[in-house]
């Protein structure tokens, strides 16, 4: 027998505004000692579709400045790109954009 007057646990939840969940954000791809840059170059054309000369470009700045923002798009999406990066293999976070690389 339920008594009347035991209270019901909420569970918390993080509501932000809708304005949050819209904002763009960023996958982001970091230099590592351990990849080749021709596999990066790979990884880039085989899961983003890129062309071998974009992919080539993406790969030359993490290898030259360290980082590179390979795409942008909604959190979930750019959560989803990350984990395939770190599944390849590579070293990724995904950011909000207005944070800084």
């Amino acid at each position: 027998m339920s008594n009347p007057t035991t209270p019901v646990l909420e569970p918390e939840v993080d509501v932000r505004p809708a304005q949050d969940l819209a904002k763009p954000w960023k996958t982001v791809v970091f230099n590592d000692p351990v990849n080749l840059m021709s596999y990066v170059s790979y990884v880039f054309q085989s899961y983003f579709g890129y062309s071998s000369e974009k992919a080539e470009s993406l790969m030359l700045e993490v290898h030259e400045k360290g980082r590179s923002v390979v795409a942008t798009g909604g959190r979930e999406a750019m959560e989803r790109d990350t984990q395939a990066m770190h599944e390849y293999g590579l070293w990724a976070a995904c950011q909000p954009e207005s944070g800084s690389v």
